[in-house]
């Protein structure tokens, strides 16, 4: 059957390449103007496919945004990517369709220069068996007619004058006699593996010009320069190398056509370009956005624990065993152990106050969960890995779900694509501001909010009213966290009546932090001996900058002793407790550190550290600007000659920003004593009226 289709398609292109050999009389130079018109005729197929590149390019944006929002859901990506095509009017199969008329073209190519009598002369199968008897050349197979033509022309087995009188037309014979093979220096009709040291120039010449096709393709064809490196690595090897081996075994002829058509896919690539610029239609900017956000979700792997393969194992049982659960009422997600602080007090309620089985699920193999829920049967906890989690948040059946973690439905983590009356609650793991210290629209899909204070229910309606949002139910929850770290500090044996001031310096780890911007001035400022000075960097900032903190401890080695302390060991937090004056940046730790000890900091105003640029949309001044001057002085980079005077002062009135301290206290949270009881009380209660619907 394809044999039938190729002789009915061969028979147009064998016209035309009829035509180009009698227009140049030289048949090297007919398979080149043939290859030329071929690329003319296929123009419009070829201006679609490039057109249809540009789109697809255009759309990946979108599409490696589909893929990091529904990572590990084949099936929706699929769907959302149908839904772009369409919109876009994007033809997967153009690609294909071009490489199918390449094929056919090539294949055409070949039997045309195979059969030289059928489609150049015209001849029938009849006279041609009947040519290839009297000569004596084998029928049946490939190269009949060329030997054909090269005994007339060439070797003159049996005399002309014998074919003439045995009946075959003179016309006949004086166009064989026309058709010359050679061309350069090549005869056409020859076969690279079968002249082995005359025609190695040929496969040569093919591998060159796919070679050349390859490079330009990845540098100028929209959709092959957006392939990774290894892909175009692959395809041009794979293309040199099919070049190579195909002219080795084909004639000349055929290798001439694929040299030249590969130059001439060179041109008019670049003339493609010329008439529809890519530049002008793909916005290459959120092209690589998109890139860095589908990098990130790909990048996301567990890391933790040493025996990855055991992990992994374990990840996938307790995967199974997850949905192996039915009726699961409260879910909570948590990042890694040391979040396990911020849902205690509140899961210990739930427990005391109902038979709830409580479902935690951690990104952590090593979180304290596990130990906890070994002396706790009705906790069940559950360790699954980033990747693993987009699915299974994805799957997700619960009447609620409980985290800390912001951004919900806008990065990797999704609500319930299967249920989707699930009730997901934001539980806050610090006491700060929600609209300048989470980025922007950070808590939009959250059903429930859990607030630390009053602060936080004005951020979140302003928030609602300036984005027209859906109103959240806000529970006045407050922070248990305070309240730990209250009783922390009440359980911290300070030394009595001691003759010098501990004053610790604890900065956060962001651009422009003390240790990076004037920690020399400060520790200038407060080095004495009525004064015992700790330095407690981030442990962020260890970890990210060894050789700076190497640096700082080496310049101040001759003052390090009981006056001047680099503490580096963060499982001991008894300086923070102990301490009369804290001297921070911007760090969370301001706060936690006024709030548990009632006693004052010392704010440098470095460079702000803001998550939401567009903060200053709501309508509020966030809480870690409004509190500085309440729980203590805060002063510009500018004025750091006055930190010695101001640490004095400071130090001087214990008693009178203790007031101050309490009364901040008092306002900033909800339920301080009691706030996860509130918590508590209220996820029942919700639970209560799914109940009852």
């Amino acid at each position: 059957m394809f044999e039938n289709l190729m002789h009915y398609i061969c028979i147009p292109l064998g016209m035309l390449m009829k035509w180009c050999w009698m227009l140049v009389g030289n048949y090297g130079v007919a398979i080149i103007l043939f290859t030329l018109l071929s690329k003319i005729v296929i123009l419009p197929v070829t201006v679609w496919v490039h057109r249809n590149s540009i789109k697809m390019v255009r759309v990946q944006p979108e599409i490696n945004f589909l893929k990091a929002k529904y990572y590990g859901d084949m099936d929706t990506i699929a769907t959302e990517q149908a839904k772009l095509f369409k919109r876009e009017k994007y033809s997967p199969a153009a690609s294909i369709v071009s490489l199918i008329l390449q094929l056919f073209l090539l294949s055409a190519i070949i039997e045309i220069i195979y059969h030289p009598l059928t489609y150049l002369l015209g001849t029938s199968p009849e006279t041609v068996s009947a040519l290839a008897e009297a000569l004596g050349v084998e029928q049946g197979i490939s190269s009949t007619e060329i030997l054909i033509v090269e005994a007339v022309k060439y070797r003159s087995y049996t005399p002309f004058g014998t074919l003439l009188t045995v009946g075959f037309p003179v016309e006949l014979m004086q166009a064989i006699g026309r058709l010359d093979f050679w061309f350069l220096g090549f005869n056409v009709s020859e076969i690279a593996s079968q002249t082995l040291g005359k025609n190695l120039l040929i496969p040569l010449l093919a591998g060159v010009s796919s070679w050349l096709l390859c490079l330009s393709q990845n540098a100028l064809n929209p959709l092959q320069h957006e392939q990774s490196k290894w892909n175009q690595y692959g395809m041009t090897i794979f293309s040199v190398g099919l070049s190579l081996y195909l002219g080795f075994f084909v004639p000349a002829g055929i290798v001439i056509y694929w040299v030249f058509s590969n130059l001439f896919s060179v041109f008019q690539q670049m003339l493609l370009n010329l008439a529809i610029d890519p530049k002008k239609h793909i916005d290459y900017e959120a092209l690589e956005k998109s890139r860095e956000a589908l990098a990130a979700i790909e990048a996301l792997d567990d890391k933790n624990g040493e025996d990855v393969a055991k992990n992994k194992k374990r990840e996938r049982a307790d995967y199974k065993r997850f949905f192996g659960v039915v009726n699961k009422h409260v879910v909570i997600y948590s990042e890694k152990s040391g979040f396990y602080k911020y849902f205690e007090d509140l899961m210990n309620e739930l427990l005391a106050r109902s038979n709830l089985i409580l479902h935690y699920i951690t990104n952590d193999p090593n979180d304290v969960i596990f130990s906890v829920a070994e002396k706790q049967p009705r906790i069940r906890a559950y360790y699954i890995g980033n990747k693993k989690l987009i699915t299974l948040m994805m799957r997700m059946e619960a009447d609620i779900v409980i985290m800390t973690t912001p951004d919900l439905d806008k990065y990797y983590i999704k609500r319930s694509l299967v249920q989707k009356d699930i009730e997901y609650i934001y539980v806050p793991h610090d006491p700060m501001s929600a609209h300048m210290g989470f980025r922007e629209n950070a808590l939009d899909a959250f059903d429930t909010i859990f607030c630390t204070g009053p602060h936080i229910e004005r951020e979140v309606r302003a928030t609602e009213q300036v984005y027209g949002l859906k109103p959240k139910t806000l529970v006045h929850f407050g922070y248990p966290l305070a309240e730990w770290l209250i009783a922390a500090h009440e359980n911290t044996a300070v030394e009595a009546g001691r003759a010098r001031k501990q004053i610790l310096i604890a900065p956060s780890w962001q651009e422009d932090n003390l240790l990076d911007s004037c920690v020399d001035k400060l520790i200038e400022q407060l080095y004495g001996k009525d004064n015992r000075l700790i330095v407690r960097p981030h442990p962020e900032y260890v970890k990210r900058y060894p050789d700076r903190m190497k640096a700082l401890t080496e310049r101040y080695a001759d003052k390090v002793g009981d006056g001047l302390v680099f503490e580096l060991d963060f499982s001991d937090n008894s300086s923070i407790w102990s301490s009369d004056l804290l001297v921070t940046d911007w760090s969370g730790i301001s706060l936690e550190f006024c709030f548990a000890t009632k006693r004052p900091a010392l704010f440098i105003n470095t460079q702000m550290k803001v998550e939401n640029p567009n903060w200053q949309r709501i309508d509020c001044i966030p809480v870690e600007i409004s509190l500085r001057n309440r729980v203590g002085v805060a002063l510009d980079k500018d004025e750091l000659d006055r930190v010695g005077e101001t640490a004095r002062q400071l130090l001087d009135n214990p008693a009178l920003y203790a007031e101050k301290i309490r009364e901040a206290l008092d306002e900033h949270f909800y339920n301080l004593g009691s706030a996860a009881k509130a918590g508590a009380k209220y996820i029942l209660g919700s639970l209560q009226e799914k109940r009852k619907r």
